[in-house]
């Protein structure tokens, strides 16, 4: 009996020590393959159909963000995104908490935009300053929104006023 005992340990080791080496290879390589196709796949859509993009700064995750909302909102990304780069020369992007940020350097984020159900809600994080004041109310007291549905008209001319506004204003720093 004392033999049986004395051997477990042995055989447990000697496993260990066997199988140690083939898992970390293997599991390297599987863990390799699985961050290759998390980059050719579809990003997941969250709640509402807002797209997973993972945390990045610069123009590609914000596109790829674009890419990936669903149906009619991607228009409403592709046609905010090249009116705030049409209104903010040099605006800094980034992807942050699932949504696309926009701000200007040394200065922080003046507004996002993320996917919900049934609109795209975009954020001035210093809207009460803005004029007119964007219509819709936050629990935060500088912040105002503006959801856009699918059948309403973005009044281009006035957004472009709006981002104008806001990328001159100290921006939002997380």
């Amino acid at each position: 009996m004392e033999a049986a005992v004395s051997d477990q340990p042995r055989e447990v080791e000697s496993a260990t020590v066997a199988v140690t080496p083939k898992t970390s290879k293997k599991s390297a390589k599987v863990a390799k393959k699985a961050a290759a196709k998390r980059v050719a796949a579809k990003p997941t859509l969250l709640a509402g159909g807002n797209p997973q993009i993972a945390k990045a700064d610069g123009d590609a995750p914000v596109q790829a963000y674009i890419t990936a909302m669903p149906g009619w909102k991607r228009d409403v990304g592709r046609r905010l995104d090249a009116l705030i780069v049409r209104s903010v020369p040099g605006v800094r992007k980034a992807v942050k908490w699932n949504s696309p940020f926009y701000g200007v350097e040394d200065q922080g984020w003046f507004l996002n935009f993320h996917c919900f159900t049934k609109y795209v809600k975009v954020a001035f994080f210093r809207g009460t300053s803005l004029r007119p004041v964007p219509p819709g109310e936050s629990k935060h007291k500088d912040v105002r929104y503006l959801d856009i549905h699918e059948d309403d008209h973005l009044d281009e001319a006035q957004m472009a006023t709006w981002i104008r506004q806001a990328a001159a204003l100290p921006g939002w720093v997380p």
